[in-house]
């Protein structure tokens, strides 16, 4: 085995192959602070043996970006980089920030405070090692569905959650990429509706050394080791290199199904802890250029994108998962923070700019989390076109209205409608709002209904962790009930709280597991619970509740004049006080009762159709426009697709939501009344 160096231009960052897997010459490049002096790529030994350790130096350096080329190396060499001179620490293996495949995990406990820079402690055997693969896969017949946003339903999940109990999934890939891509699981996600799946972060992770110590992990996987590299925790193959095929061969039967793949990426903070933390790849091949201060995240080292090589390294990133893995989009986990200029967020920064510019980026789904923790990190309405965000206002008015009897009818109205008071600017659409009740961080909506306080004492944190403002209530008991009539509020409550998601202007995401009504048994910040706390138990879950979610679904897509890209307006949409006149002002404000009429084509009167709201604790009488109408929906009983007729008026049980659709044997006449919020 040889090192050669050749002059020229840098290659590609990462190691990549020049020839035949079996022995081949590899290119090398990793992005270095100006300080640094020099960097080796170290081959390890497959024994874990220290002492034969293979150090090739990468003497080509032009600016930020050291090179070289390494004959000899083959599939599966596992390697790392240690950098020398200027503040680096030669005694740290770092994972290579391009790796396309790591192995192992970051020991906390055997040496503590070994991987602090100036520590003086070798840490070849404390860390994962980077391996070199083959990066070749058939990819023949793969077509992204691309949905258009205004046909999306996002399913969120846990890839372990989701499948780890699954019966109808083989044993030995349960919790695996290979389980999401297994006919049970599809057929699950095609009966409900789902047309993405979001996946929580699948880049290689560490866990934090706090969790360590307390014997508990980083479960969702916030905490980015890899930005190239899907964790190797959620294949079945033994073999570093097969984790990537798998990761590959679940896109593409997703692809077949017609499911999108969309990532939620954490780009804003790495597993490298605060400014005193630990050396694992980036600060130990810069220990001053990749972070800012302030931090923004909460964790200690926010990723500094005013910075061309952390730009770049993102953007490669982001290219890669696109163009060698097929994904469809990304979510950005804490999106303000990848905004940041010297000033402030900013909807021209650098990291926009160039999403916007790249021929491949700009044309996949994008969604932030439009928020950090800095001054000013709250940005729900700020993103630009073609941008869509996640709307934290939906979430908390939809709780407050269902599990509170609180709020207000004009501003439940106005998020319903796709919240054109945050998103009707600057040419964006109806379906820039991402709408949920309930995500990976909080209450599960079944908790929502059954929890006032969060339970999160597992977590090892005394309680401290996790919201307290959960706008959730617990309907007379908190957490476990035998009561019938409590079990009967619970699950009329779960069908609002979804049904109200299912039927709004914008994309609705759903939570995996809350159509089966998932509990977390109160966690709300269930991050380090990899155990049935987290698991969806699918032996007890609720299929009737599937079932109206998926018919909920169905007639979401079937009646589509509330979420195409037009915002509704008189001439499409009409609201009405249970009386049957306009809602007023002091209706809007304080009132009980509420109907959104949704008018279809002139020519196709078949698809008008009526949403009734009855937030009042007693039944409430609605007079209806003149013609027939058809139950087509009840959250009340949670009966969907009823031929029952009603001519008039109806009666709407307490706390519910009926949707009435025009009788096909008849054909109502305009009813021109309504105001809007």
């Amino acid at each position: 085995m040889s090192a050669a160096m050749s002059s020229g231009l840098p290659p590609t960052l990462g190691a990549h192959w020049l020839g035949t897997p079996g022995a081949s010459t590899l290119s090398v490049a990793v992005p270095l602070g100006r300080s640094v002096d020099r960097v080796s790529m170290c081959v390890l030994s497959p024994t874990g043996d220290v002492s034969s350790e293979q150090r090739y130096p990468l003497g080509e350096r032009l600016g930020d970006i050291a090179w070289g080329l390494i004959d000899g190396l083959s599939v599966g060499t596992r390697y790392g980089f240690r950098a020398e001179g200027g503040g680096a620490d030669p005694s740290k293996l770092l994972v290579d920030p391009y790796a396309r495949a790591v192995t192992g995990g970051v020991d906390w406990l055997t040496k503590p405070g070994a991987h602090s820079l100036g520590s003086g402690v070798d840490t070849a055997t404390l860390m994962p090692a980077s391996v070199l693969i083959d990066p070749r896969f058939d990819w023949h017949g793969d077509v992204s569905p691309r949905t258009p946003w205004n046909r999306s339903l996002i399913y969120e999940m846990h890839i372990t959650n989701a499948t780890v109990l699954h019966p109808d999934i083989p044993q030995h890939l349960r919790g695996t990429y290979a389980a999401v891509a297994y006919p049970a699981f599809i057929d699950h996600l095609l009966k409900l509706g789902v047309t993405a799946v979001e996946l929580l972060p699948i880049h290689q992770h560490a866990d934090e050394e706090r969790l360590a110590k307390l014997g508990l992990t980083n479960h969702w996987g916030y905490n980015t080791l890899g930005f190239f590299a899907p964790d190797h925790r959620y294949s079945s193959q033994g073999s570093a290199g097969e984790q990537l095929v798998e990761f590959k061969g679940m896109v593409k039967l997703l692809h077949q199904a017609g499911i999108e793949v969309i990532l939620d990426v954490v780009y804003n903070h790495t597993a490298e802890g605060g400014p005193n933390g630990a050396a694992l790849s980036l600060r130990g091949l810069d220990p001053q250029g990749w972070y800012r201060q302030p931090d923004v995240t909460g964790c200690g080292n926010t990723v500094d994108l005013r910075q061309p090589a952390a730009l770049r390294l993102v953007l490669d990133s982001l290219r890669y998962w696109v163009t060698e893995c097929h994904v469809d989009g990304f979510r950005f986990d804490l999106a303000t923070a990848l905004c940041r200029t010297d000033s402030g967020f900013s909807d021209t920064s650098a990291f926009l700019l160039a999403l916007a510019a790249d021929p491949v980026l700009s044309n996949v789904k994008l969604i932030s989390e439009p928020w950090d923790v800095g001054p000013g990190g709250y940005q729900v309405g700020a993103f630009p076109p073609p941008w869509t965000e996640w709307n934290d206002s939906f979430r908390d008015t939809v709780r407050d209205m269902w599990c509170h009897q609180a709020g207000t009818l004009g501003g439940l109205a106005v998020r319903m409608t796709g919240s054109s008071d945050l998103f009707m600017h600057s040419h964006r659409q109806t379906w820039t709002s991402i709408n949920f009740v309930a995500a990976h961080d909080g209450m599960t909506t079944a908790d929502l209904c059954a929890y006032e306080r969060k339970h999160n004492d597992a977590n090892g944190e005394n309680g401290r962790d996790g919201t307290d403002n959960n706008r959730s209530t617990n309907c007379g008991v908190e957490g476990p009930s035998d009561d019938p009539d409590i079990l009967r509020k619970r699950a009329r409550m779960r069908r609002n709280l979804l049904a109200t998601t299912l039927l709004s202007t914008g994309v609705p995401m759903l939570l995996s597991g809350d159509e089966v009504a998932h509990s977390q048994q109160g966690n709300n910040n269930a991050y380090c619970q990899d155990n049935e706390t987290s698991w969806i138990d699918w032996s007890h879950a609720d299929w009737d509740l599937c079932r109206f979610v998926s018919a909920t679904i169905a007639l979401r897509n079937k009646h589509r004049v509330q979420y195409d890209d037009a915002w509704l307006n008189p001439a499409n949409a009409t609201w009405w006080a249970p009386s049957g006149v306009p809602a007023d002002a002091a209706h809007w404000g304080s009132g009980v009762g509420l109907a959104l009429r949704l008018h279809g084509e002139p020519d196709d009167a078949e698809d008008d159709m009526i949403v009734l709201i009855n937030n009042g604790a007693e039944i409430l009488q609605f007079v209806l426009p003149p013609g027939s109408w058809t139950i087509a929906m009840s959250t009340a009983t949670g009966d969907v697709g009823t031929a029952e007729t009603v001519v008039g008026s109806i009666a709407l049980e307490e706390t519910s939501i009926t949707v009435l659709v025009a009788d096909s044997t008849s054909t109502p006449t305009a009813h021109q009344i309504g105001a809007t919020p």
